[in-house]
């Protein structure tokens, strides 16, 4: 377990909530509202149903994702540990489990290769931890970590710990509607219709060419369809046979980004660019737009890759 990289790992994450399905409030549970019953509150189990609301929550609260299975001995030896951690935390922490055999895209989306795995989701963006069960004294280490992180960004709210409790988030105004064409391109996500989703934010585009939210959502979903049935470690050693061959070390940049090695990312992007002359490098300059969508145009990130991307156009 390296400790020492968890804040860099956590800041290099991407944002996940273009990706989570948007449930109307009715029909998905509510984590705020399961944290308002009381200290077991801030133990809660999710399903891919609930990406969105547990994302959200993460704006607040930092909420660890422990992706487990009930025929897993890890699983079993690790759950109760967490779950005494962050109880103890007093509602500056959630914990978040979920069953890898019932919730598929959570388990896409945090690149899960076995269980248990744990993970954090900070203002949306989430980072990998640990694998596996771990000394309770080491883990504790780790919640800390991700508790310094999460106040450097802002991120210092806590769930009610007793029944009554609501606080000020009562008070919060309700979210705007989501746009129709947006909102079926997240239930097409949902149901696993990664070319649905694709076609929806397509039209959506094609009536607002300007709808930045359908853009950087069209490129996730292409993203995730490029990955789609594929292993990190076959894709991995395919490029490392293949140096030469663009959609191999393409793919490679997909895989880094979505577990939020942006920089490794834009990297290899731009070093492959700097080999390629004619058709070839210009799709590397489009997968590349791709890319900047989905970390964020404003990122500081985007815009030091965007500079030298200027340099090997001219």
């Amino acid at each position: 377990m390296t400790q020492e990289h968890l804040p860099a790992s956590i800041g290099g994450a991407v944002d996940l909530s273009a990706l989570a399905a948007r449930h109307a409030q009715a029909a998905a549970p509510q984590p705020e509202a399961v944290a308002a019953a009381g200290a077991p509150g801030v133990v809660i189990t999710v399903t891919d149903a609930d990406l969105e609301q547990v994302v959200e929550l993460s704006s607040r609260v930092p909420v660890l994702i422990a992706i487990v299975a009930e025929w897993s001995e890890p699983s079993a030896q690790l759950t109760p540990v967490l779950e005494r951690l962050v109880e103890a935390q007093r509602g500056r922490l959630v914990l978040a489990k979920v069953d890898a055999d019932r919730s598929p895209q959570i388990v896409q989306a945090f690149q899960a290769q076995s269980v248990p795995t744990v993970a954090a989701v900070i203002a949306g963006r989430p980072a990998p931890l640990f694998t596996g069960a771990q000394p309770e004294e080491q883990i504790a280490d780790v919640l800390a970590q991700v508790l310094e992180f999460a106040a450097q960004q802002g991120v210092t709210g806590s769930v009610p710990m007793s029944e009554g409790a609501e606080g000020d988030e009562a008070q919060e105004p309700a979210p705007a509607p989501v746009p129709p064409l947006h909102q079926e391109a997240y239930d097409a996500i949902d149901a696993g219709d990664l070319e649905a989703a694709i076609a929806a934010f397509e039209k959506a585009i094609a009536q607002n060419p300007r709808d930045a939210e359908a853009i950087a959502g069209l490129a996730q979903v292409r993203l995730l369809t490029r990955l789609q049935g594929k292993g990190a470690e076959e894709i991995r050693a395919a490029a490392a046979a293949a140096p030469a061959d663009a959609q191999a070390q393409m793919l490679v940049a997909d895989l880094d980004l979505s577990g939020g090695h942006v920089e490794d990312a834009f990297l290899r992007m731009l070093d492959l660019m700097a080999s390629l002359t004619g058709d070839e490098k210009q799709g590397v300059r489009l997968r590349l737009l791709d890319l900047f969508e989905i970390v964020g145009v404003d990122d500081p990130r985007v815009n030091a890759a965007r500079k030298r991307l200027t340099t090997l156009l001219y």
